[in-house]
């Protein structure tokens, strides 16, 4: 598990003062890698091709789908900022989708989802059992992919990471049973749910076109703190006044303790965490149910302890950033990582 965040101090009430030419929004912070990306789409579809219709057909669903190509970008970003782009970024951009998206349909099948993003889940269309296999198809692809063109380095690290998401998982599942949830085990969830795999993207994005050990290791770091910042705001739409995307309060109708109500439950009355926790453990929650949680959390302070822990880390993953050598890409990702902090879903 990677060392905890330290809490640095909270930004100013102005924040910090950025380059007029610092990317905001996700097609400004995509420009740098425009045409890479294009490319990677070929890479990618090329990566899943197969002999038998059956995949095909399911293969040309998944890609028809697109996405934000969030990790992909990210890998390509960090190869473009550490040196220039090389096979082995589009080899690791591919990798990296391959091998998410294989844990994304062997997660719908797990939760029973009928949907992604909008569309018909792999599941809800062809059933477990092809979907399984489809997941298992992805998961090979993936392997020999790296294992074709010998990219051990980059398969470790992606290995690495899925192995982490799995005991994140894991773990998150069975504190939701005991709900004994404390901060540091919070840290660790969502280090190894969430981060562990954008660490994974920044850096093969930095050893696809490097042997600077420090450089590699930078990026690895910044990719952990931007992922813990991510997960973070994430957290935090589920105390919102309004639907964002998320449905709101679905962490608690899960039983998933989050930063802001562990930090409200430390500062409450003990007849008040009584009565909070009562809430939470209740099998069904009524919308008022989820609306006095929220409440509790606001007025003891839980969102605003996690929007400066939020904020102190995009500050540390912005301070690795602005030791390497300025160029396009590198204003990118930091234009990414204040973009993450400030996106409404």
């Amino acid at each position: 598990m990677a060392e905890l965040p330290t809490l640095s101090a909270p930004p100013s009430s102005t924040g910090t003062v950025e380059p007029a030419r610092l990317p905001r929004t996700l097609d400004e912070i995509r420009r740098p890698v425009a045409d890479e990306m294009v490319h990677f789409e070929r890479y990618y579809e090329e990566a899943m091709a197969s002999r038998v219709p059956l995949l095909t057909r399911i293969a040309g669903y998944l890609v028809g789908q697109k996405g934000k190509r969030f990790r992909p970008m990210l890998v390509l970003l960090a190869a473009k900022m550490c040196g220039p782009t090389t096979e082995r970024s589009y080899r690791g951009a591919a990798l990296v989708e391959l091998l998410h998206s294989a844990t994304l349909v062997h997660d719908d099948v797990v939760d029973e989802a009928e949907t992604r993003r909008g569309v018909f889940s792999i599941n809800a269309l062809w059933k477990n059992k092809i979907a399984v296999l489809f997941g298992d198809f992805l998961l090979s692809r993936g392997l020999l992919l790296a294992l074709d063109h010998r990219d051990y380095d980059l398969l470790h690290t992606l290995s690495n990471a899925i192995r982490r998401m799995s005991e994140g998982e894991l773990l998150q599942i069975e504190k939701a049973r005991r709900l004994d949830i404390d901060e540091a085990t919070y840290f660790q969830i969502i280090s190894d749910k969430t981060a562990s795999l954008i660490a994974a993207c920044t850096r093969c994005g930095a050893l696809s076109v490097t042997d600077d050990e420090d450089a590699v290791e930078r990026m690895g770091t910044m990719g952990e703190k931007l992922g813990l910042a991510f997960q973070i705001r994430d957290d935090l739409f589920d105390f919102g006044l309004e639907d964002v995307g998320k449905p709101l309060g679905i962490d608690l109708k899960e039983k998933k303790m989050t930063l802001p109500l562990i930090h409200a439950l430390q500062q409450a009355e003990r007849s008040d965490r009584r009565r909070i926790m009562k809430i939470v453990r209740k099998r069904t929650k009524r919308r008022a149910d989820v609306r006095e949680v929220a409440t509790f959390v606001h007025e003891l302070g839980g969102i605003a302890y996690a929007e400066q822990r939020m904020h102190a880390l995009a500050d540390e993953a912005r301070a690795i950033l602005e030791t390497f050598p300025s160029n396009e890409a590198r204003d990118a990702l930091i234009g990414l990582v204040q973009y993450t902090i400030r996106r409404k879903r």
